[in-house]
């Protein structure tokens, strides 16, 4: 095969490059829009609509509401709690549209912190 052959397969053309700076603009534009939850904010939240069953520091004040100190119900995945959280789970109400799908991942990364 001859040099010039090889450089051609080998070099990529300038639209497979324009398409790749493109596609690499659009996924940083993505990802710089992701936000990690804050167990600080979650923290204020936590304190404004769930003290006052699942108490301070997360040692409920009610019988049979789980204990967040002990880690209880936070073996689930983050996606399991905001739907428990949203819909309501036994005597705790749904929050869906009381608090916004942000809001509760920020509890859950606060409930996280308990020990």
């Amino acid at each position: 095969m001859p040099i010039a052959s090889l450089n051609a397969v080998s070099r990529p053309s300038r639209v497979t490059r324009v398409i790749a700076c493109a596609l690499s603009l659009v996924l940083l534009g993505i990802a710089g829009q992701a936000q990690a939850a804050d167990p600080r904010r979650g923290a204020k939240v936590y304190n404004e609509r769930c003290v006052q069953c699942h108490g301070s520091n997360g040692v409920p004040e009610m019988p049979g509401v789980p204990d967040f100190s002990r880690r209880e119900r936070l073996m689930q995945g983050d996606l399991a709690l905001v739907r428990s959280i949203s819909i309501g789970k036994g005597m705790m109400p749904a929050f869906q549209g009381l608090l916004s799908e942000n809001d509760i991942l920020d509890v859950i990364a606060y409930l996280r912190t308990l020990q």
